[in-house]
């Protein structure tokens, strides 16, 4: 039997953002849905859109009535979740969000979701709204069905898109001949201080 690799310390912040960019394109990735929270505590899964590693940034979609929006905008720290099961890797990231309803990047998310991601944000009720029963919150004329580009377009005023910049990342690989950590911290001037740490 042989024993993997090593980890490369600084190598490990490119390879990091190699997976999380691959996970974007790869829904059966488990890094393509981490778990966000924001300062108040609250807790929710989030699908993994894009990556910028020259920026650090990471790319979800919102929409814009939901209440983390008016979170992220009162506190931008968030923390991010992160558990691919079969890769035996966690990443616990820190970072700093914005949100974005105009623009180049709210764009280019909008126009690279499909029809049925796109629906979403037609709906009459803001997320998190009290309901008489249980409900999609789609107008019926989309529900089940792939709704056309000039109905979908309706929602693109309650698009948004959530970008963090990552400042901090806990990387964690679970072995059963001994795990591995290392944490990743980016200062001001955006160097990298990298450092092992026990598991």
């Amino acid at each position: 039997m042989t024993t993997p690799a090593e980890p490369v310390l600084d190598q490990l912040g490119g390879q990091i953002f190699e997976q999380l960019d691959a996970a974007t394109h790869d829904r059966s990735s488990g890094l393509h849905t981490p778990v966000l929270g924001t300062a108040d505590g609250d807790l929710r899964i989030m699908v993994l859109r894009h990556v910028d590693p020259d920026r650090r940034c990471l790319r979800f979609h919102t929409d814009i009535r939901s209440p983390k929006v008016s979170q992220i905008e009162r506190e931008r720290s968030v923390g991010l979740l992160f558990y691919d099961r079969k890769a035996k890797l966690q990443l616990r990231c820190r970072g700093v969000a914005r949100i974005e309803q105009e623009g180049a990047k709210a764009e280019e998310g909008w126009r690279g979701s499909d029809n049925f991601a796109r629906r979403c944000y037609l709906a009459p009720q803001p997320p998190s709204s009290i309901a008489d029963a249980p409900t999609s919150n789609l107008p019926p004329d989309v529900e089940g069905r792939r709704p056309d580009d000039a109905r979908v377009e309706e929602g693109r005023r309650n698009f948004a898109v959530l970008l963090v910049r990552l400042d901090e990342i806990d990387w964690f690989h679970l072995d059963q001949n001994g795990h591995r950590r290392a944490r990743l911290r980016w200062n001001e001037d955006g160097q990298v201080e990298s450092c092992w740490i026990a598991p």
